[in-house]
């Protein structure tokens, strides 16, 4: 659980240092740079997961990375529609996106322990 916690507070730290960038150098609306963010954090996900959360599982890459991908794609939807309506509610982009980060990580982890990084049984 503590490569959990790391591995996944270190891509939802890429994820929002990417939003932040690009709304505050670029100008970009807060949504699409969620979803720009989201896709940069996923590389740092899955390699971390992979290699240090889940490795005990010995899943094998060819078999992890669909099924992690669509975890995360589940969890992007999530995030994205959480993220909108807090942003259509008049809260802050840097405060909303860290509440819908958070939110998010519940799902990512019991999905991942339980189905994305388990191998495949003999």
């Amino acid at each position: 659980m503590l490569w959990f916690l790391l591995v996944g507070s270190s891509a939802a730290a890429v994820h929002f240092a990417m939003v932040w960038w690009l709304v505050s150098n670029w100008q970009m609306a807060a949504l699409l740079a969620n979803v720009i963010g989201f896709a940069v954090a996923f590389v740092v996900s899955f390699i971390g997961h992979h290699r240090l959360s889940f490795a005990a599982q010995q899943a094998r890459a060819q078999q992890a990375l669909p099924r992690f991908a669509l975890v995360a794609l589940l969890g992007f939807t999530g995030n994205e529609l959480l993220y909108a309506m807090l942003l259509d509610l008049g809260m802050e982009y840097r405060l909303a996106l860290l509440l819908v980060l958070i939110a998010v990580a519940g799902l990512t982890w019991f999905l991942s322990r339980h189905w994305a990084f388990r191998a495949r049984q003999a």
